[in-house]
């Protein structure tokens, strides 16, 4: 059986109840995860807490720890990671953000490193929202860019993923980001 199909059958025997699929599963998963995370990590914060490992572990346990999950297939459960590992590296720039204003955590000495943490907390924040609104006007676009940003998936398993071909995807990433960028610079409703 291919890697593929065995990742659908345990997605199915989760949602069936059955608790040693779990167990099975996440070998099949953790590679992809794992490049997924890797991607989405790419450049990150100058000492940021996330790590990939971390990332992988922490969206993982979102995804198994869903009592009424419906898998559908193998593509439904990595388009549901993309948006767990979105959820969690913004809920990390939340906290960081917060921090900043006045939360629990005060940094006592700006530096270069603390700005490039602000800034990337910031630009973070603001494409989440930007994102957010976009699905707003057209939920596809939303999810693609979801898949490629946040998860860094290629155009061809972006379209995979979403059931469309490749040219579609091409198109529309073009489409979202001119739309994201207006929205980023305040000039668009995106």
């Amino acid at each position: 059986m291919s890697s593929q199909g065995e990742i659908t059958e345990r997605l199915v025997a989760i949602r069936d109840g059955d608790r040693e699929a779990l167990n099975q599963l996440m070998p099949l998963v953790y590679d992809r995860l794992r490049a997924m995370a890797h991607a989405r990590l790419a450049g990150r914060d100058p000492g940021a807490s996330l790590e990939t490992t971390g990332l992988v572990h922490e969206a993982y346990l979102r995804l198994v720890d869903q009592s009424r999950a419906e898998w559908r297939d193998r593509a439904h459960f990595f388009a549901v990671a993309s948006t767990a590992m979105r959820q969690i590296v913004v809920d990390r720039a939340r906290r960081r953000s917060a921090a900043k204003r006045g939360g629990p955590v005060r940094p006592e000495a700006l530096d270069e490193a603390a700005a490039g943490v602000a800034a990337r907390t910031e630009e973070i924040l603001a494409i989440d929202e930007a994102l957010t609104r976009l699905g707003t006007l057209n939920e596809r676009l939303a999810k693609m860019v979801e898949l490629r940003f946040f998860a860094g998936l290629s155009i061809e398993e972006t379209a995979g993923v979403l059931g469309l071909d490749a040219r579609t995807i091409n198109r529309d990433w073009r489409v979202a980001r001119a739309l994201l960028f207006r929205a980023l610079q305040g000039e668009g409703p995106a």
